[in-house]
């Protein structure tokens, strides 16, 4: 869950909303990237893993708001992503493989030696299952090092620069751009602007208990953003 602060309300945006921004900006990139439809599939449906839980997410009790994604409980978060690659094995094995390498860049950043124990060797042990998923993928596809990790940064770019500009973030530098309100620099896309679009749901006030916060957010309006993109 991303939340988006409008007024004096929230914009609740799923993860997998902010994901299909991803996509959009996937499909707009320049030079166009291949292969192009696992790459933008990828992109899109890379936050598969949270889709269910962000119909009915958990309350942070001290802010009175849905948990944001940076909020959430360790072992949950951890088993969403452990999850959500096999969610795209039906349909892309070049997709799943790029979710499962995502997914381990988030996790490969954390700072280990400084985390509790437990917390720690859970996230060895999610990195480790994720590095025999994507070295048997990897071996089928014919991908070597390289491209891999040339590809798990593109994701990690084009993940960055969707919450950059739906949280908003500013400014924001990732993959050596730089995002200051809704202006890139340098211009990443084909299009000399960049419109994208995702739904949310508006939230007034906070919630005491997580119920009502799930009426609220299932009786919410409704909201479409439209985002420009330019160049700076």
């Amino acid at each position: 869950m991303l939340l988006r602060r409008d007024g004096d309300s929230v914009i609740a945006i799923g993860q997998a909303s902010h994901a299909w921004v991803s996509g959009q900006m996937a499909r707009a990139w320049h030079p166009r990237l291949e292969p192009y439809e696992e790459i933008c599939l990828a992109a899109e449906q890379h936050d598969v893993g949270m889709a269910m839980w962000d119909l009915a997410p958990a309350l942070n009790p001290r802010t009175g708001l849905p948990q944001s994604f940076v909020e959430m409980d360790l072992g949950v978060h951890l088993g969403l992503w452990h999850a959500a690659p096999a969610r795209l094995l039906s349909q892309s094995r070049y997709a799943a493989l790029l979710v499962s390498l995502h997914g381990s860049k988030l996790y490969s950043l954390r700072d280990l030696a400084a985390m509790p124990v437990v917390e720690a060797e859970q996230i060895r042990d999610y990195l480790g299952t994720q590095r025999v998923f994507q070295h048997q993928l990897a071996g089928e596809l014919g991908i070597g090092p390289e491209l891999l990790h040339e590809l798990q940064e593109l994701m990690f770019t084009l993940d960055g620069l969707s919450l950059a500009v739906l949280a908003p973030w500013d400014p924001f530098e990732i993959g050596g751009i730089t995002v200051r309100g809704l202006t890139l620099d340098p211009w990443p896309f084909e299009p000399a602007e960049l419109t994208v679009r995702c739904e949310g749901r508006r939230l007034h006030g906070t919630f005491d208990d997580e119920q009502q916060l799930h009426v609220a957010l299932d009786e919410a309006e409704r909201v479409d953003l439209e985002l420009v993109l330019r160049p700076r």
